[in-house]
């Protein structure tokens, strides 16, 4: 695990943990020549701030509740691919060559023999405490 994954054979799980998807003002430029409209109604119809933080927007998954607004949830693959923001670009750019998402989805593939199981991932986020010691008590 963790040298080769095919994005074509995931459901887009990297398009649905995360619930924000920053974009850059290059990013909303790709994406409004993409749609042949202006950045500023890109921006409007694409994007939302979110903590300071401009972000793409979320739709509704039947599969996995939330995904990217430009996720195609049919064909489980981004629906505009060439003009995906910087993040997505380089995703999964962690050294190994490998995506964890999939390494997770084949795992369970073969240990439940088949590739229809899909395991729901959930990433949630805390605050560290500052005060605790590293490896110690949280």
């Amino acid at each position: 695990m963790g040298n080769t994954y095919d994005c074509l054979n995931c459901v887009g799980i990297c398009c649905s943990v995360y619930n924000r998807v920053e974009v850059t003002k290059r990013d909303i430029n790709r994406i409004a020549r993409h749609f042949r409209i202006t950045p500023e109604a890109a921006t409007l119809k694409y994007t939302k701030v979110v903590r300071g933080e401009r972000v793409l927007r979320r739709k509704k998954d039947e599969l996995l509740g939330e995904t990217c607004i430009f996720h195609d949830t049919e064909k489980r693959l981004c629906g505009q691919y060439d003009a995906r923001p910087l993040v997505c670009r380089v995703w999964p750019d962690h050294g190994d060559g490998g995506c964890v998402y999939y390494d997770v989805l084949q795992f369970e593939r073969d240990h439940q023999g088949t590739d229809t199981v899909i395991p729901l991932i959930q990433l949630a986020y805390k605050q560290e405490d500052k005060k605790a010691k590293p490896n110690g008590p949280r």
